[in-house]
């Protein structure tokens, strides 16, 4: 299948695409200057996701109207059942985002497009992989704050339970999300 006819990257696999591009070493009689840049505004709109902005503001794709996140509820543990039937691989794990490796801004951006997406979609259970730090005796930035980014607007709005993952989807370097609701206006 040829690059032009297939789908176009989401913005999420371009932040990843372009982190992994930064690692890689050119080819034999190549350098990173020889490399086309992107055509479109695609490094425009990555570092306006992940540029720092107040809580309150969620990031919209071109053509698509803000999104406005539903009233902040204390983020809270998922019960034990659910938890354990994620576990196990009873209850489908719908959607995973891996942020190793970025930044916090860009890590913010990215969790945040993944949670209104995932939210939009109707998905309930997801899986989001922080890593576990990489100092000896650290806990890990994107481990630490996750919580606290989940329990303030706009994220508190798409999400309604978080819990540590089981061993086998990455134990203390990976959380359990369940996904609110959509709300029906009947």
């Amino acid at each position: 299948m040829s690059r032009s006819a297939s789908k176009p990257l989401s913005l999420e696999d371009r932040i990843l695409w372009n982190k992994v591009a930064r690692t890689a070493e050119p080819l034999k009689g190549k350098s990173l200057d020889d490399l086309a840049l992107p055509d479109d505004d695609t490094m425009d709109e990555l570092k306006r996701l992940v540029a720092p902005r107040s809580p309150e503001t969620a990031p919209t794709l071109p053509g698509q109207k803000p999104a406005v996140a539903p009233k902040a509820h204390p983020t809270r543990r998922i019960d034990k059942p659910t938890h354990s039937k994620l576990a196990r691989g009873r209850l489908a794990i719908e959607g995973r985002v891996d942020l190793h490796g970025l930044t916090q801004s860009e890590a913010h951006g990215l969790l945040m497009s993944f949670l209104s997406r995932a939210h939009a979609e109707g998905l309930r259970h997801v899986l989001v992989i922080t890593g576990k730090g990489a100092s000896l005796g650290s806990e890990g930035v994107l481990r630490k704050v996750l919580p606290q980014w989940l329990a303030t607007p706009p994220m508190s709005g798409f999400v309604s339970g978080i819990d540590e993952a089981s061993r086998k989807h990455g134990g203390g370097g990976a959380f359990y999300i369940r996904i609110r609701r959509h709300r029906s206006l009947a």
